[in-house]
């Protein structure tokens, strides 16, 4: 280690104390990567592990002095490689800033630090009746600070949207080690620009969020949920679309393929059939008599489209059960190649069909096992690429399904990244996206906030400081 390494290092140690910074390779290796696991990923120099939004700031100031990279961290539960470790760098872990600082049930909000797991919110806020909708597939692990900095949604979104729509205000602490305070505490209120939303969905590139203050919603009623199989992903299109225009609005509305169907019922024995297409899952928690009847005209939609089966279920646990298949499809996937590439891609819901198809399609291209997942009612797709990785030439045939499958996306008019985030491997694919004109904005706000590119650098878009900038071969 080199003496200005040991330099810095001595000053994190004397700010956070010994427990606080970790330098043991053996130790540091295990925050080296997301769930991306084929994303490029350096060797962090040390590991920090602050309690306070101090010591955020004590890290940054040395990090700043020594022009040190510093790449913030949660749970580790992402998939796009966003918080994956830079070489010779900082990775700040926020998992021990995991406090529920306030829940104000007249103001229908929570305070809480970036280390509290979604799900421990959750929990945390249900004794007064409240709500936090948000509920990414990893809820029951991740944490608010890393739903925050990808924007995370899940399966509720149709109805209560995403990350970003609950966020009142942070606080976060700049590049500089300066705290900034953004948002309000009040329902209204346009005082300046809303910088808050600018650092959700950031990925850790602009600052270090150390403290979110969250709006709530009243309890949902107990759900009734509905399933129903199609022989063809058109039919199951239909559905989707004809739930739009007749203005219903379930709480959850979820798709298979019939891939994922045949998956996971060889995992679950379920006798699902092996001529299903498309399988859609749906729920309704608005309670009695109006969940009821919203479950009731879904199953009108579903019949009129010529649906194979169609079952509703009031009891919970059935209901548990009926969802058990969406929540199987990616475990049950990964049985089928012992490697995976998650893919997150968001289409307009009226091209559902189309990507279904046309996945289909690049799975058969590729010689691939390719299976999809989403949430229908937003039109945020998983297809999940399936291969053997110690096989040179599935695992070249798996990254281009993968990109296959991006340039279909973006062909039916969607986005290369619905809830995971852009990351470390969708870098060439932002570019296309958005083009030049909205490339040079972020990076001119990139270099007003973190001129040095202390902050995550290599994520969202080309910097110096990580390798790679696409899947590694």
């Amino acid at each position: 280690m080199t003496t200005v390494a040991t330099s810095w290092l001595a000053e994190l140690t004397d700010a956070l104390g010994a427990d606080g910074v970790l330098t043991d390779p053996d130790v540091t290796a295990s925050y080296a990567r997301d769930q991306a696991m084929l994303a490029p990923a350096g060797t962090p120099a040390a590991v920090v592990l602050p309690r306070s939004t101090d010591d955020v700031v004590a890290v940054m100031r040395v990090a700043a002095r020594h022009g040190v990279p510093v790449v913030p961290r949660g749970a580790g539960s992402g998939l796009a490689g966003g918080s994956n470790a830079v070489d010779g760098g900082i990775t700040v872990v926020m998992t021990r800033m995991d406090a529920v600082l306030e829940i104000s049930p007249a103001d229908r909000l929570v305070v809480v630090q970036p280390g509290v797991v979604n799900k421990q919110l959750r929990d945390a806020v249900a004794g007064s009746g409240l709500f936090y909708p948000p509920d990414p597939s990893s809820y029951d692990w991740c944490t608010i600070g890393g739903n925050l900095a990808t924007n995370s949604g899940g399966l509720c979104c149709v109805k209560y949207g995403v990350t970003t729509d609950y966020v009142l205000g942070l606080e976060v602490v700049l590049a500089d080690g300066r705290v900034l305070r953004t948002g309000r505490r009040t329902v209204k209120g346009v005082a300046g620009y809303d910088l808050a939303r600018l650092f959700v969905g950031s990925e850790g590139t602009l600052g270090i969020i150390t403290e979110a203050t969250l709006a709530l919603r009243p309890a949902p009623k107990a759900p009734v949920t509905l399933a129903a199989s199609f022989a063809t992903t058109a039919q199951a299109g239909q559905v989707v679309e004809r739930v739009v225009t007749s203005g219903l609005v379930p709480s959850l509305l979820e798709i298979m393929d019939g891939t994922c169907i045949r998956t996971v019922d060889r995992v679950l024995k379920a006798g699902l059939d092996d001529g299903t297409r498309a399988l859609l899952v749906a729920q309704s928690d608005s309670g009695g008599v109006t969940a009821a009847e919203e479950i009731a005209a879904l199953t009108v939609l579903c019949e009129e489209a010529g649906a194979q089966l169609v079952h509703s279920t009031d009891d919970q646990a059935e209901g548990d059960l009926l969802l058990q298949a969406r929540r199987m499809a990616l475990p049950a996937l990964q049985q089928v190649g012992g490697a995976m590439l998650i893919d997150d891609v968001a289409v307009p819901r009226s091209r559902i069909a189309a990507f279904l198809d046309g996945c289909d399609a690049i799975a058969a291209t590729r010689d691939l096992t390719v299976g999809v997942v989403g949430h229908a009612g937003d039109g945020n797709m998983h297809p999940t690429v399936c291969f053997d990785d110690g096989d040179p030439g599935q695992r070249e045939r798996a990254y281009g399904a993968f990109d296959d499958i991006l340039e279909l996306g973006l062909a039916l008019g969607g986005t290369i990244t619905g809830e995971h985030g852009v990351g470390t491997i969708k870098l060439d694919w932002l570019e296309r996206e958005i083009g030049p004109v909205s490339l040079d904005v972020h990076r001119s706000i990139k270099a007003a906030l973190d001129p040095a590119g202390l902050l995550n650098p290599g994520t969202v878009f080309r910097q110096a400081g990580r390798p790679g900038g696409t899947l590694t071969a």
